[in-house]
């Protein structure tokens, strides 16, 4: 399987490369976020340790049971040859009703194909009020006209 853009990544392939990521997030489609990193991908997110497709697959289902009305934003922090750093800020709540405003850095590598073959992920989670709220698209793709994290204060 193959996963354009492919490295090594410049202004234009890293920020179109953190888009898709961002819009197969968004999709909290758990098969197509999967297709994007190799069968032996290893995360780490928070405290959790992730190794390979089925520990991902099974991450995801976890998350998006928890992590309810999910919208994220990604932006490039910075990139070079085969890797890619981003920051991102996601707007949630619980089953309880409870919101919360996620924000995080990622620091991807990617192999020849595109394929991510690892992510690093450190988050913290803010409680923040349902009027506080940023991110109110509609669908499961930030419209292109919606500001990103840097123009949002973020």
């Amino acid at each position: 399987m193959i996963r354009p853009p492919f490295p090594p990544f410049d202004d234009n392939t890293a920020a179109l490369k953190a888009r898709l990521a961002e819009d197969a997030w968004n999709s909290q489609d758990i098969a197509k976020v999967a297709k994007a990193y190799t069968a032996d991908s290893f995360w780490r997110n928070r405290a959790e340790f992730i190794h390979g497709h089925d520990e991902i697959v099974a991450f995801l289902k976890r998350k998006w049971t928890v992590e309810l009305d999910y919208r994220l934003i990604k932006e490039v922090w910075a990139f070079r040859d085969n890797r890619i750093a981003v920051r991102f800020v996601y707007e949630w709540h619980n089953t309880e009703g409870n919101w919360f405003r996620s924000h995080g850095n990622e620091n991807w590598e990617f192999d020849e194909a595109g394929l991510m073959r690892s992510r690093f992920a450190s988050i913290n989670d803010e409680v923040i009020r349902s009027e506080e709220r940023l991110f109110h698209w509609e669908g499961n793709r930030r419209p292109d006209d919606h500001p990103g994290l840097s123009a949002l204060g973020l």
